[in-house]
């Protein structure tokens, strides 16, 4: 008689599986954001699970940023919208797990940045245009003081995110501004005549997204991104990866 034969059953841990049905409910709308989820106990009874399952797919989705929980008597657990942090906190994972190259950053930034800036010129509203133009004017006035001038630079490539109007990209650019951020202070790079040709670029930029002109903005980003990436790659104290 032919031996039966079955597959290997896979049984999902409880915990992943009330997780699970949660994250639909808050991703699908209805559970809102602030939206208070059952107690503990309510949900231990409503799903006859343990206490600890149900804590341990709190902390689950806690940890993604679809829930904030407050301990104690008073406390309890309310829906979130997944914020702009979540996904920074994965892709620094990736990245440095990984080992992600710093010439790799470079080229995602001159893949996205350039489609960024098109955007912006043909989407921005007039309160975004005014903010981009005050973003350059405080890169201008941080001129003399590195560490400033570094951290304006950054929020000004953000601001051109935002005015995209391309909420994915938008994210995405701000998850990656910490290792923007890194890529630019590397010691004695960010010279003053760099800092010059720096705002000299952001100049040109800024008035091709005032003027409404995608593809100037598109070609004028792209020109100062490659610029800036020969510059690091030719400098001699780069890292090959973002530490």
């Amino acid at each position: 008689m032919p031996q039966l034969k079955l597959a290997p059953i896979h049984v999902p841990k409880s915990s992943d599986v009330l997780a699970d049905q949660l994250r639909k409910q808050i991703l699908g709308g209805e559970l809102a954001p602030g939206a208070p989820l059952p107690t503990e106990r309510d949900l231990v009874l409503q799903t006859r699970l343990s206490r600890g399952s149900v804590r341990e797919a709190l902390r689950i989705l806690e940890a993604e940023g679809l829930v904030s929980t407050r301990p104690g008597r008073l406390g309890g657990s309310v829906a979130r919208q997944p914020g702009d942090e979540s996904l920074a906190k994965y892709i620094n994972l990736f990245v440095h797990g990984r080992g992600i190259s710093l010439k790799s950053v470079l080229q995602t930034r001159e893949a996205i940045e350039p489609a960024l800036a098109r955007l912006a010129a043909l989407n921005r509203t007039a309160a975004e245009r005014d903010e981009l133009v005050r973003a350059t004017e405080r890169v201008e006035q941080a001129y003399a003081d590195t560490p400033l001038y570094l951290a304006e630079n950054v929020k000004w490539h953000c601001a051109i995110a935002a005015a995209s109007h391309n909420e994915l990209l938008r994210a995405f650019m701000v998850a990656i501004s910490s290792m923007i951020y890194k890529a630019s202070a590397i010691e004695n790079f960010a010279t003053e005549d760099i800092r010059r040709v720096v705002i000299k670029a952001h100049r040109r930029i800024l008035d091709a997204i005032v003027a409404g002109d995608g593809a100037a903005a598109e070609r004028r980003m792209a020109r100062h991104l490659a610029a800036l990436r020969e510059q690091m790659q030719a400098f001699p104290d780069a890292p090959a990866y973002l530490a």
